[in-house]
């Protein structure tokens, strides 16, 4: 991409989005179109038409979604799968329909079996039963994949997708009701400790075992990606337009609750509450074909950690009050 090419971020307030935009622009790409859902509704079909009729950008980031965690994917199902649907499709046809020149679509780790092989080759895509307690979410970002593969073949486009492990680090959501298990637990042992508590309840068992990439990494990757990786034809055939991106390395989330009870000094106990359940067994990426096209994760969870929570410190406690 040229430094003056006309990029346009979906999504740009969230994790993943502000993310890659902080990345642009730090890498001099500035001539970003960034809209808020007051500005943009991307699940109106014609808003979404309208917008890439209108502005005509050359590259596309697709990183909006309706993401969380168990509790929420569990609880809201249903908006789970229309609204990623509908965000995907209107923003994927309109990319195609306008011209855009490449297209990023941003998936999840998630798309896998639940009992897949460990670690998880893009090739084991659609090789077993998906992890009930998010399935629709999982079958929409299936879905979104398979539309590129589908508009790459058919129509000549350039849109590649990237699947990323948990991602955490600045701009994440700590919401107790529905986020992800890594800020969950920083803003519960930020809490117990203002709190002078003795103890901190965590969810299950402790033994599943996740693999979890900084954001900031995250970005680096797509960037990377949408420099590095064109699909050939061949490729596009096969459905080896995407990728996985993470760090190749898991730890059980006992393992991670204590890292995280260190990183915010908390000095009590960790409770589990096995009545809670555990999610998906194991989930780690396999990292050879990111590492093959020359590309690695650079921070380390626990720099990480300590990252997460001094922005959390300064900028997120009373956003979550």
């Amino acid at each position: 991409m040229n430094k003056d090419a006309k990029i346009y971020v979906a999504g740009h307030r969230g994790l993943v989005g502000s993310a890659i935009v902080r990345k642009l622009q730090s890498e001099g790409y500035n001539n970003l179109i960034l809209k808020n859902h007051s500005e943009l509704d991307l699940l109106n079909q014609q808003a979404v038409a309208d917008f890439f009729a209108t502005e005509k950008p050359e590259y596309v980031f697709l990183a909006a979604a309706k993401v969380g965690g168990i509790l929420a994917n569990d609880t809201f199902p249903a908006q789970f799968i229309y609204e990623n649907l509908q965000i995907q499709n209107n923003i994927i046809h309109n990319a195609y329909l306008s011209g855009v020149k490449k297209l990023l679509f941003l998936g999840s780790s998630c798309i896998y079996p639940r009992e897949c092989p460990q670690p998880m080759k893009e090739e084991y895509l659609l090789t077993g039963l998906l992890e009930q307690t998010n399935e629709p979410y999982a079958l929409a970002k299936i879905a979104g994949i398979k539309m590129c593969q589908s508009y790459n073949r058919q129509y000549g486009t350039n849109f590649i997708a990237v699947m990323p492990t948990n991602l955490y680090g600045i701009g994440d959501n700590f919401d107790l009701k529905n986020s992800h298990v890594l800020p969950a637990l920083i803003r519960k042992f930020h809490e117990a400790k203002i709190n002078g508590d003795k103890e901190v309840v965590a969810w299950g068992t402790g033994a599943p075992r996740r693999e979890f990439l900084y954001v900031d990494d995250m970005a680096d990757g797509c960037l990377f990606l949408m420099n590095n990786f064109n699909p050939t034809k061949e490729q596009n055939e096969k459905g080896d337009i995407f990728t996985n991106l993470g760090t190749g390395v898991d730890i059980t989330i006992k393992e991670l609750t204590e890292l995280i009870k260190k990183a915010v000094g908390f000095e009590g106990e960790i409770v589990w509450d096995t009545t809670k359940p555990d999610g998906t067994p194991q989930k780690l990426q396999d990292m050879t074909k990111m590492h093959d096209l020359g590309w690695k994760h650079k921070i380390e969870l626990e720099e990480g950690l300590k990252n997460t929570y001094e922005w959390y410190q300064k900028e997120a406690v009373d956003k979550n009050d």
